[in-house]
């Protein structure tokens, strides 16, 4: 049904799909560039037409009578922010309480632009020993899928080179609101080593 469904929406906006399924049981989902609230609706569409169950945190908020049910069948996991305890360290555990975990977690932050990606996917994989996957969309072709899966290495700048390298010439649905690929981790690391 949600396989059937996915597949409906990518062909009824005219959707080309591309790649296939990620492999991995376990992994950190990235969707870039994300400057429109349609990118939410096209990944879910994608990953359903792959046949992958993402999830994604949500404020504990949004996770209220008439929405809990829809919410959590769309992969939904509420998160109470304002609780103790660090959000990187709580995902690893969540990773390790689970056989199967695709986590989508949001490198903009927001669908305007910005100098510098969110890092916390990239902490979150390292922490729980998952590759980090990528995903895309790219609206000039109507083109989408998954791509490679990345394991990170720890040399921040080699890492986000390989994110950059894949990303290059993919583009939202409004171009001059992509935000720039970079981590402000990569800036301390080439200030340590004084290149």
């Amino acid at each position: 049904m949600r396989r059937l469904l996915g597949t409906f929406v990518l062909r009824l906006f005219g959707w080309t799909i591309e790649g296939s399924a990620p492999t991995q049981k376990k992994f950190v989902l990235i969707a870039a560039p994300h400057t429109s609230n349609w990118d939410f609706i096209f990944l879910l569409a994608f990953a359903a037409h792959f046949g992958v169950r993402v999830s994604w945190l949500g404020k504990r908020q949004m996770f209220q009578w008439p929405f809990v049910g829809l919410l959590k069948w769309l992969g939904g996991i509420p998160v109470q922010r304002s609780s103790s305890g660090n959000m990187v360290d709580r995902m690893a555990a969540l990773f390790a309480e689970r056989d199967l975990l695709a986590l989508t977690v949001p490198v903009e932050g927001t669908r305007g632009y910005v100098e510098y990606w969110k890092s916390g996917f990239y902490h979150i994989a390292s922490a729980a020993r998952v590759p980090i996957v990528m995903s895309y969309l790219d609206y000039p072709r109507k083109l989408g899928g998954f791509g490679p899966a990345l394991t990170t290495t720890g040399d921040v700048v080699a890492d986000m080179d390989r994110l950059r390298a894949f990303y290059e010439g993919k583009q939202g649905k409004r171009p001059a609101l992509t935000g720039r690929i970079r981590l402000r981790e990569e800036d301390r690391q080439l200030d340590s080593t004084g290149t």
